[in-house]
C-alpha cells in the first residue's frame, strides 16, 4: 500500500543570509514561530502590527533532515506533496533545486525519487518576501487601484489578498509551510483523479470514476464501497488499468438537507485500488445524497436567484466568512468546527466563503456537511485588477483543479463564484477603476467568463457557477441590478442612509450588506492599555480599518440613542445598532419570500480583535447580531412591519421556512413600561410551508393620544407553537433616545441542572435589549440582548460545555452582569412619578 512519510514537525528556520537558526514548527509560519519564541511582540497588541509587518520584507529559509530507508526507495514513485506553501517558495532537496511555487492556493506535488538517498536527507524551502514582491510589482505597474486598507500590488501575487490588509484586517503578509508536507511512496500504481457524481432522475444513482496511474505495466482492480448511515455496505468492482467507473443504485436513499429543512445523513465512499490481493491506494470521503443548483428563471419581477435543494427553493440565511486568523497556522480544525457550529446554532443554512482570503481547511467543509450549511464558494479573487499572462493563466487553472478536486464531493458545496465585486467594478466603472487600460477590462472577461468557467466545467461539472458577486449573469450587464442575480447593498452604512432604506429595495438575493460595531469590552482589553480605551485614540483607530467608520457609528448612535456614558457602553450600543440594522433588512426580505431568496450579511467572523461588521468577534464572543440572527433566521418567526418608521399602524407577518405547515398563535399587546397591559389580541395562525404572509393588522393610535404615552408604551408581539414561545419582539413609537426609560432594578438567580445552568432574570420595569455576561468567564447563552416585557421575567440557559472554564452556580451568579439600554447613558432623575417626563 502507498506509504506516507510525514515531514511535519520540528524544522530549523532562519532569516536568509544569517547564520543563526531557530527551531520552528511545521505546519506553521514565520510569524507564529517568531511569536512562540518571543522574538516579536504580539502583532495584535496595540499598534505592533506595523513593526511586525516590516519583518516580512525579508526572506526566510526552513530546513529539516529526514530518514529514507532502502525499502522506501524500492517504490516506483516518490512524490513530495505540499498542501500549503505561503507563497514564493523555492524547494531544494539534498542541495538540488527541484521546484518552485508562487501560489498559496495550490496543492503542489513533485516527483523526487531521483533526488533521494538511503539514510539522511535534507529538504530546504526558501520563502522570498511577498511584501517586497508586491511593492516592487506596484512600482513597475500602471495599475493604481487597490482595495481600502490594502497594500498596492497585492493582485500580482496568488496569496490571500487580505494578508496585505483590508478594511477590517491588518497588513501581516506572513510566510511559511502552513499545511501538511509529506512524501508519498507508491508501487505499481496509484489513484489519480477520483470523482463522485449523483443522478436523482429515477431514484438515486451514484457513479464513481477513478483513474489508475500506472507506474509499471499491471492489471489492477478498482473496488468501491458505499456505507449508508445505518452501516449497510454496497460494493462494486471493476477492472482498472486506466479509468474505471462503477455505479450504485442506492436503496431507500436518505436525502441530505440544509439546516432547518431536514436531516444531514452522510454516506461514506471508499475507493480501493488493488493489484491482486495487494492494496495499492485508498481514497475515502463522505457525501450527502442531494441535488443542489441555483434557479435563475424569469418571473414577474425579473429573474429569480434561488438555491434549489432536492427540488425545494431555499431562502438562504447566513453570512460571509473571512479567514479566522491573520496568522493562518492558528486556524485549527477545532476553531473551524466551532465557528460552523455557531452558525448552525444561529439558524444559518448558508455561508459565503469570500474571495479575498483563502480556501479553508477540510474540517470547515466537513462541519458544513454535518450541520447542513450550504457553501457559496468564491474563487480567490477580490477587488483587484488582474493582468492575464500565460503564467497567471496556468496558475489559476491549477488552483481551480486542486480545489475543485478537494471540495466537489461535499454535500454542502452549492455554488462556485468567480470573484468578489470585480464585475460590479468594471460594469459600473467604479471611480477608482476609471483610467485603467481597456486591456485589463478585456482580461477580466477572459479570466472570469472563459478561462475559469471552462476549468470548473472540466473539474466539477455538477456545481453551479456564477461569474461574480454581485452579478446579473455576466457580460458586465448591470451587475448589481435589483431585479435579477445577486446584490451587494451598502447605502445603509457606507452612504449613511437610515435602516428604513432597506424597505425601498426588493432584491432577489442580498449576498453582502452589513453594519459595523465594536467588540465587547473584554475583547477591547485584549489589545489595549487603559489609556488607549477611547475610540479616537491612536490604538483604537489602528484597530478600525474602515477610515471614517467610528464617526459613522456615532452618527447612527445620534440618530437612535442617547450619548453612551463610557467606552463599554459605546461598544454595547454599537452592537445593538448593528443588530437592528441587519434585522431590519432580513425581516423585510423574508416578508417578500419568493421575490427575495437570500440574505448573507457581511460578515460572520474576524481575523483579529477589531471594530468590524462581524457578528462573532475574534475571541469567539457572540455579538448582539449573532444572538439576533438566532432569532430572525429561525425557520418560524413573526415580524412587525410599521406603515412607516415609528408609525402606530403595524402589520404582523408570520414566516415559515420549513417544509411542513405549522399551527401557531400570534399574541399582540400594547404595554406600558411599568408592565401594565393596555390592549391585547390573540390570533390563531396556520403558517403554510415555505411562505411568509401578513396575519394581523392594527393601529394603536386610540391608545396613544398623548405624546407622553408614545414615550412610555411599546407594542409586543409573541408567536407560540404548542404553548412554547418561538418568536418575540417589540416595537417603539418613538426612537429609543426619546423613550422614557427607567433604569431597571434586576433580580437574577442561577440554578445548576444536569448539563446546564438555568438563569432567571426579572426587572421592575421594561428592559430593552438586555445583555448578560459573566465578568470572569465566557459562554454562549440560549438567548441574549432580549427584552424584558413583563414581571415574569426571562429564562435563559448556558450549557456547561459552553463555559470557557468550570464554575459553580453560586460563582456564576456573583459574576453575572446585567444591563440594558437604560444603563448605557447618564440619565437625569425624573420627578418621581413614573410615566411623566422629567
Amino acid at each position: 500500500m502507498k506509504k506516507t512519510i510525514s515531514l511535519n514537525g520540528t524544522w530549523q528556520w532562519q532569516e536568509a543570509g544569517q547564520s543563526r537558526s531557530f527551531a520552528g514548527t511545521v505546519p506553521g509560519s514565520v510569524l507564529t514561530d517568531m511569536l512562540r519564541l518571543g522574538m516579536i511582540p504580539d502583532p495584535f497588541w496595540r499598534r505592533n502590527e506595523y513593526g511586525v509587518r516590516e519583518l516580512m520584507m525579508r526572506d526566510y529559509v526552513y530546513r529539516r533532515d529526514f530518514q529514507v530507508d532502502a525499502q522506501d526507495l524500492e517504490a516506483d514513485e516518490i512524490r513530495l506533496v505540499c498542501e500549503g506553501l505561503d507563497t514564493i517558495a523555492h524547494i531544494t532537496l539534498n542541495g538540488v533545486r527541484i521546484a518552485d511555487g508562487n501560489d498559496m492556493h495550490r496543492r503542489y506535488s513533485f516527483d523526487v525519487k531521483a533526488h533521494l538517498k538511503e539514510g539522511l536527507n535534507r529538504i530546504e524551502v526558501r520563502f522570498d518576501s511577498s511584501l517586497a514582491f508586491v511593492r516592487e510589482a506596484d512600482q513597475k505597474s500602471d495599475i493604481f487601484y487597490a482595495s481600502t486598507g490594502s497594500i498596492h500590488g497585492n493582485g500580482f501575487l496568488r496569496k490571500a489578498h487580505c494578508m496585505f490588509g483590508w478594511d477590517w484586517g491588518p497588513q501581516l503578509p506572513d510566510a511559511g509551510i502552513f499545511r501538511d508536507i509529506f512524501l508519498e511512496c507508491s508501487k505499481t500504481a496509484r489513484l489519480g483523479d477520483v470523482r463522485v457524481r449523483q443522478n436523482h432522475e429515477n431514484g438515486v444513482q451514484v457513479c464513481i470514476s477513478a483513474e489508475a496511474e500506472l507506474l509499471r505495466p499491471a492489471e489492477c482492480t478498482l473496488q468501491a464501497e458505499i456505507t449508508a448511515p445505518d452501516g449497510k455496505v454496497l460494493t462494486r468492482t471493476a477492472a482498472c488499468s486506466g479509468t474505471a467507473e462503477v455505479a450504485f443504485d442506492i436503496p431507500s436513499p436518505e436525502l441530505w438537507w440544509p439546516n432547518g429543512f431536514g436531516a444531514q445523513p452522510l454516506y461514506t465512499v471508499r475507493v480501493t485500488l488493488l493489484h491482486g490481493s495487494e492494496t495499492l491506494d485508498v481514497w475515502q470521503r463522505r457525501i450527502g445524497l442531494r441535488t443542489v443548483t441555483v434557479s435563475t428563471q424569469k418571473d414577474e419581477w425579473g429573474s429569480e436567484f434561488a438555491f434549489v435543494v432536492n427540488g425545494v427553493k431555499i431562502f438562504a440565511m447566513g453570512a460571509n466568512y473571512i479567514p479566522q486568523d491573520s496568522l493562518l497556522p492558528r486556524v485549527t480544525p477545532e476553531r473551524e468546527r466551532r465557528l460552523i457550529a455557531d452558525c448552525a446554532r444561529a439558524n444559518f443554512n448558508c455561508i459565503r466563503i469570500w474571495g479575498g482570503g483563502y480556501f479553508p481547511g477540510d474540517a470547515l467543509y466537513d462541519a458544513c456537511d454535518e450541520y447542513g450549511i450550504l457553501v457559496w464558494q468564491d474563487l480567490m479573487f477580490a477587488c483587484n485588477v488582474y493582468v492575464l499572462t500565460d503564467d497567471f493563466e496556468q496558475n489559476i487553472v491549477a488552483e481551480v483543479r486542486d480545489n475543485a478536486r478537494r471540495l466537489r464531493h461535499h454535500a454542502s458545496l452549492a455554488l462556485w463564484c468567480g470573484n468578489n465585486e470585480m464585475e460590479w467594478g468594471w460594469g459600473d466603472m467604479w471611480a477608482r477603476l476609471r483610467g485603467h487600460s481597456p486591456r485589463y477590462k478585456a482580461d477580466y472577461i477572459k479570466i472570469f467568463e472563459l478561462i475559469l468557467p471552462r476549468a470548473l466545467a472540466k473539474y466539477d461539472d455538477q456545481t453551479f457557477f456564477w461569474p461574480s458577486t454581485p452579478s446579473s449573469g455576466g457580460a458586465l450587464d448591470d451587475p448589481n441590478a435589483d431585479n435579477r442575480g445577486d446584490q451587494h447593498y451598502w447605502d445603509v452604512w457606507h452612504s449613511g442612509k437610515p435602516f428604513t432604506e432597506y424597505r425601498r429595495h426588493y432584491f432577489r438575493f442580498c449576498s453582502e450588506y452589513g453594519f459595523q460595531s465594536f467588540p465587547h469590552e473584554k475583547t477591547i482589553r485584549s489589545f489595549t492599555l487603559p489609556q488607549d480605551r477611547n475610540i479616537f485614540s491612536e490604538v483604537m483607530e489602528s484597530h478600525q480599518k474602515n477610515g471614517e467608520a467610528n464617526c459613522k457609528i456615532f452618527t447612527y448612535i445620534a440618530g437612535y440613542f442617547q450619548y453612551p456614558k463610557d467606552l463599554d457602553s459605546i461598544a454595547y450600543i454599537s452592537q445593538i445598532l448593528q443588530l437592528k440594522a441587519v434585522q431590519y433588512g432580513v425581516e423585510h426580505w423574508r416578508r417578500n419570500r419568493g421575490r427575495c431568496m437570500g440574505s448573507l450579511y457581511w460578515q460572520l467572523n474576524d481575523c483579529w480583535p477589531v471594530a468590524s461588521w462581524a457578528s462573532i468577534d475574534y475571541c469567539g464572543r457572540w455579538k448582539a447580531l449573532h444572538y439576533g440572527a438566532r432569532r430572525f433566521y429561525a425557520p418560524l418567526i413573526a415580524s412587525a412591519q410599521e406603515k412607516e418608521e415609528l408609525s402606530t399602524e403595524i402589520a404582523y407577518y408570520v414566516h415559515n421556512d420549513s417544509r411542513e405547515a405549522r399551527n401557531c398563535t400570534l399574541e399582540v399587546a400594547l404595554i406600558r413600561s411599568d408592565f401594565q397591559v393596555l390592549c391585547f389580541e390573540r390570533t390563531q395562525v396556520t403558517a403554510e410551508p415555505l411562505q411568509a404572509k401578513p396575519v394581523y393588522e392594527t393601529d394603536f393610535a386610540p391608545y396613544l393620544t398623548e405624546e407622553r404615552q408614545r414615550r412610555e408604551c411599546f407594542a409586543r408581539y409573541r408567536l407560540t407553537e404548542n404553548g412554547k414561545t418561538v418568536s418575540t419582539g417589540v416595537t417603539l413609537f418613538v426612537k429609543p433616545k426619546h423613550f422614557q426609560f427607567r433604569k431597571p432594578e434586576y433580580r437574577a438567580s442561577v440554578r445548576e441542572e444536569r448539563d446546564r445552568f438555568a438563569i432567571h432574570i426579572e426587572a421592575d420595569t421594561f428592559s430593552y435589549y438586555t445583555e448578560l455576561y459573566f465578568q470572569d468567564v465566557d459562554c454562549v447563552f440560549s438567548d441574549n440582548f432580549f427584552d424584558i416585557t413583563s414581571p415574569a421575567g426571562v429564562d435563559v440557559t448556558v450549557d456547561k460545555k459552553d463555559l470557557s472554564e468550570e464554575r459553580s452556580a453560586s460563582e456564576l451568579e456573583r459574576s453575572l452582569v446585567i444591563r440594558s439600554v437604560a444603563d448605557s447613558y447618564e440619565a437625569e432623575e425624573a420627578d418621581g412619578t413614573h410615566g411623566t417626563e422629567p
